[in-house]
């Protein structure tokens, strides 16, 4: 059998499992994911959508090219991500080796203390021997080197197995103490995919020109913005003509020569940039931008034509995921490049406590750190290449699995879901497994407190009470044991 490598088509046939990461070229199939993202249902496939290898073909044939093979693939980075999550320490688990440093000391202080006090009291008791002894096997440090990391284990195995990666321990824990959670908008908050709704010329008779203008000269740029304009265009059948000379402005607009004219398109800033007069609109465009929409205004030859109003569809979870964030006690925060007006009408509709709008890619990072200069815990939440800064700035970033390799790679936790619900998972796991690192804690201890005067005879004298050696193995092996399961409850528990 050929060995699988990079470029080689493959025919999968229904109910086969995909042998390595690839792109569709040919078929529209339906595609059970669940071993990667916990998602039940199939998801539906067009041509030149991912695939991942390991995932299971559903009932329609499809051909696709190889992208990714071996340590390449999707499935063995997860597996990467989850190895590294478990042998990263949580802090509370370097404190916890800090005490089991000190603790073994003591214990052995202890058990040499128990000998020469029984030796005084009674060498003849059977207490000389069998109390030290008792001493050294009860106290043995298992279940406090145990609290942490097997917690750690079933909370990332957890979220593994919901499409969540987490990538170590200290993430968990941090994660429980943020106080703010800061979302990009544009493929985070909404879907990222833009959509003309009104086209606003000062003539009506003119919006076709205005039109064919703007999406002529947007045919020339890759942005999300101009790929809505273009298809609109082409959906109402209008004739495009191939820019010459275009000129991008990378966050504000473009300009280009069409049809002899030279066609502005963008924003308010890109207007009073280059001196052109939009006041006849200003009324019909706040409008617009009230409701959330972004306004591009169109210009040629240096006068105004009018308006295209575009809206990019907020995510149905997202309101939701907003509240449940508040509800939390943490901070709701949407950061984007949009105009003040426009960002104000998102953020309205979601109930964000706070925006900040017309925001560069380089500012994201910024914004980031100085919440963390005030002593606030961050979370940010994005999908892009300009997240990338921003998600490593912060205490804990988080990177939708739609998002870009980049943004990933600067991420600490990973949705493989396109679903913000995985957030709120997320936290909510990251919740359970220090709640239940905290009771394995709180177990040693409790458990060394009540055990050790036990076993050292301190209540020999007055009530006959005493541990031989053979009980004191049999109650540390229970201490760990209880670590453990209660570790493995985590797989289980729902609240």
């Amino acid at each position: 059998m050929s060995v699988v490598r990079p470029g080689m088509i493959i025919l999968v046939k229904p109910g086969s499992r995909i042998a390595a990461d690839g792109k569709i070229i040919e078929g529209e199939p339906s595609i059970n994911e669940a071993m990667l993202t916990g998602e039940s249902m199939p998801v539906e496939k067009n041509e030149g959508d991912a695939v991942i290898g390991g995932s299971i073909n559903g009932n329609k044939s499809f051909k696709f090219e190889v992208t990714g093979t071996g340590e390449n693939t999707f499935l063995a980075g997860i597996i990467r991500l989850v190895t590294e999550a478990q042998n990263r320490k949580a802090p509370v688990q370097r404190l916890a080796d800090k005490i089991a440093g000190v603790f073994v000391p003591i214990v052995l202080i202890i058990a040499i203390a128990t000998f020469v006090i029984w030796f005084f009291i009674d060498p003849h008791s059977s207490m000389l021997l069998k109390a030290p002894v008792a001493v050294l096997i009860i106290a043995c440090p298992c279940a406090l080197g145990l609290a942490t990391p097997t917690a750690v284990l079933a909370g990332t195995g957890r979220a593994a197995r919901k499409g969540i990666y987490i990538r170590g321990g200290d993430i968990l824990e941090n994660s429980v103490k943020a106080d703010h959670v800061v979302f990009d908008k544009t493929g985070t908050l909404t879907e990222g995919k833009f959509e003309v709704l009104q086209v606003r010329a000062a003539d009506e008779d003119r919006e076709t020109e205005l039109l064919r203008l703007s999406a002529s000269a947007e045919s020339g740029s890759q942005h999300p913005l101009a790929t809505a304009v273009v298809d609109k265009a082409r959906a109402l059948l209008v004739d495009l003509h191939p820019p010459k000379n275009l000129t991008e402005f990378p966050g504000f607009g473009l300009k280009a020569e069409v049809g002899g004219k030279i066609v502005l398109v963008g924003n308010h800033a890109t207007m009073e940039k280059e001196k052109i007069d939009i006041s006849q609109f200003a009324e019909w465009a706040d409008e617009e931008m009230a409701l959330g929409h972004t306004v591009v205004y169109v210009a040629a030859d240096g006068h105004a034509l009018g308006f295209l109003s575009l809206a990019d569809k907020i995510k149905d979870e997202a309101a939701g995921v907003i509240d449940r964030i508040k509800k939390s006690g943490r901070q709701a925060i949407m950061l984007t490049g949009d105009n003040y007006k426009t960002a104000g009408g998102v953020a309205k509709s979601l109930g964000v406590d706070r925006f900040e709008a017309e925001v560069k890619p380089d500012q994201k990072a910024l914004i980031v750190d100085t919440f963390r200069r005030a002593d606030r815990n961050v979370i940010m939440v994005g999908d892009g290449i300009n997240d990338a800064p921003a998600l490593a700035a912060a205490d804990i970033g988080v990177a939708l699995g739609s998002g870009t390799d980049v943004a990933m790679e600067s991420a600490d936790i990973i949705l493989v879901r396109d679903d913000l619900n995985s957030l709120i998972e997320a936290l909510e796991i990251s919740r359970l497994t220090f709640r239940t690192i905290k009771q394995n804690l709180f177990w040693a201890f409790f458990y060394n407190i009540i055990a050790i005067p036990l076993a050292a005879g301190l209540f020999y004298p007055l009530f006959g009470w005493g541990l031989s050696p053979i009980v004191a193995a049999a109650a540390m092996a229970f201490s760990s044991l209880f670590v453990v399961t209660n570790s493995l409850r985590l797989l289980q528990v729902k609240k």
